[in-house]
C-alpha cells in the first residue's frame, strides 16, 4: 500500500521535471516530508484546454501540475468522511469498482513523489523503509481523481481529490512488503494520462526494471508520527542485523 510519502519539490520543477506547466496559481502545499491523507498534494493531469464557453478543444492537450485532495472521494458521496479510507485503489480491481471505475476510465493523474514509506513487518516494532529512485529524480506514482462539489451556502465549491494505485510487490519490493504503489515509468506517462483512452488496462502491471532501480533506505521511526516532518526523516539509519530484510539470492550468491 501506500499511506504515508514525501513530495519536497514545488510546482516550477515539477512542471519541467514532467514536461507539464503550473497549474497550481499560488495553491500549492509546502514541502512535505511526510504527506498523509487528507493532506493537499501535487498531481499532474492533461485534458483539453476549454474556451470561454466551456468547450473542450479536442486537437490540443495540456498537462498541467494541479493541487489536489489525497483521498478519493466519489462525486456522489454524500460528504468527505470517507477520504481517509480511499488513499489507495487496488490496480486489479479500478476498473470495477464503483467508486474508482469513472476515474480510471476518464480521469487518471500522476502523483509525484521524491519516494514513499513503507513499513516492513516483523516481531515488535515495524522497521519503515524510504523507497526512493536514488537520484534524486521525482517517481510518478500511478494515480486517479475525482470531483466532489461542497455546497457553501447559495454557492458549490469543486474538491478535487485523488487516490494512488497499488499493486503486488514485485522484485526487490518483496522484501519489505506485499504491496507497493504503481510507479510508472516516464514512456507511460502520456498513454496513463491521455484523457481520450478510457481503457488502462495495459498499463497496470508494474515495470521489473524500475521497480529493482529502487533504493530502499531504512530510516527513522521517527516517520511513524505525523507530527514530525523534517529532512531527518528521509535520512538512512544503521540496522542491527535482526532487523535486516532477508537477504535476496543474488546476494547469497
Amino acid at each position: 500500500m501506500c499511506g504515508r510519502y514525501a513530495s519536497t519539490k514545488n510546482p516550477a520543477l515539477l512542471a519541467a521535471e514532467f514536461d507539464a506547466v503550473d497549474g497550481t496559481e499560488g495553491d500549492a502545499p509546502n514541502p512535505d516530508y511526510n504527506v498523509a491523507p487528507t493532506k493537499p498534494v501535487l498531481a499532474v493531469v492533461e485534458r483539453h484546454p476549454r474556451d470561454d464557453e466551456g468547450n473542450p478543444d479536442p486537437d490540443v492537450l495540456e498537462r498541467s501540475v494541479r493541487v489536489m485532495r489525497w483521498g478519493l472521494v466519489p462525486h456522489w458521496a454524500k460528504d468527505l468522511s470517507g477520504a481517509a479510507k480511499m488513499i489507495n485503489a487496488r490496480a486489479e480491481s479500478v476498473l470495477e469498482k464503483p467508486a474508482y471505475r469513472d476515474s480510471a476510465a476518464k480521469r487518471r493523474c500522476l502523483i509525484p513523489a521524491d519516494g514513499w514509506y513503507e513499513w516492513q513487518p516483523g516481531e515488535g516494532r515495524k522497521q519503515p523503509y524510504f523507497i526512493n529512485p536514488g537520484d534524486g529524480s521525482s517517481l510518478a506514482m500511478a494515480g486517479i481523481w475525482s470531483v466532489w462539489w461542497q455546497q457553501e451556502g447559495d454557492e458549490r465549491k469543486p474538491i478535487i481529490t485523488c487516490a494512488v494505485l497499488t499493486t503486488d510487490a514485485i522484485g526487490e519490493m518483496t522484501r519489505v512488503h506485499h504491496r507497493m504503489p504503481l510507479v510508472l515509468p516516464p514512456d507511460r506517462w502520456h498513454d496513463w494520462l491521455n484523457p481520450d483512452s478510457a481503457d488502462p488496462k495495459a498499463l497496470l502491471t508494474p515495470d521489473l526494471d524500475l521497480v529493482n532501480s529502487l533504493e530502499l533506505r531504512p530510516v527513522s521511526m521517527k516517520v511513524n508520527s505525523i507530527k514530525n516532518n523534517d529532512p531527518s526523516l528521509v535520512e538512512r539509519v544503521s540496522l542491527t542485523e535482526d532487523q535486516a530484510p532477508e537477504p535476496t539470492l543474488f546476494e547469497l550468491k
